[in-house]
């Protein structure tokens, strides 16, 4: 089955909605680059921003201080149906409106003084672009082999890059 650029996206969203665990990491810090890290996404709107709730004394809020830098996003579905590779620009931006809006019972297990506890913090990635891979199936991907179909050519349209800077 051949999947548009704009299905491959959808699948993308749907994923990271349903599914929010991701690895997130700097391309470079004063450190060096900032080894990716589990974090759990949030978005309210496709094309993002993504938010993380966090703590003050994680790395990446350290080694972004009040400024931006380049970091990468990568989510891999529980089925692994899809992967996902997202670039973009990460800063560190208590905004409380956002807080109010994705504060859930999940988020508030992490901090003892609630909303207000002094120990939270919330990054925001504003992605520019993404690479999202559909799974193929190692086993269907042996039968259209023995039909004497090319596996390789399906899974062309099962790859996308894509703009998410709309």
């Amino acid at each position: 089955m051949s999947h548009t650029p704009q299905e491959l996206e959808q699948k993308f969203w749907k994923a990271l909605q349903s599914d929010r665990t991701v690895m997130l990491g700097l391309e470079d810090s004063a450190e060096g680059p900032g080894l990716p890290r589990p974090m759990t996404a949030l978005y309210e709107h496709e094309h993002g921003p993504i938010w993380f709730f966090t703590a003050t004394d994680n790395g990446l809020v350290e080694a972004l201080g009040s400024g931006a830098a380049a970091a990468t996003m990568t989510l891999t579905s529980k089925d692994h149906e899809v992967f996902a590779t997202v670039t973009g620009q990460l800063r560190s931006q208590l905004d409380r409106t956002v807080i109010e809006r994705l504060w859930n019972p999940f988020i508030a297990a992490w901090y003892e003084g609630g909303k207000d506890d002094p120990k939270l913090a919330l990054l925001r990635l504003d992605p520019d672009q993404a690479e999202v891979w559909l799974n193929e199936n190692s086993l269907l991907a042996g039968v259209k082999l023995l039909l004497g179909a090319d596996p390789k050519r399906s899974y062309r349209d099962k790859t996308a890059k894509l703009d998410l800077k709309h």
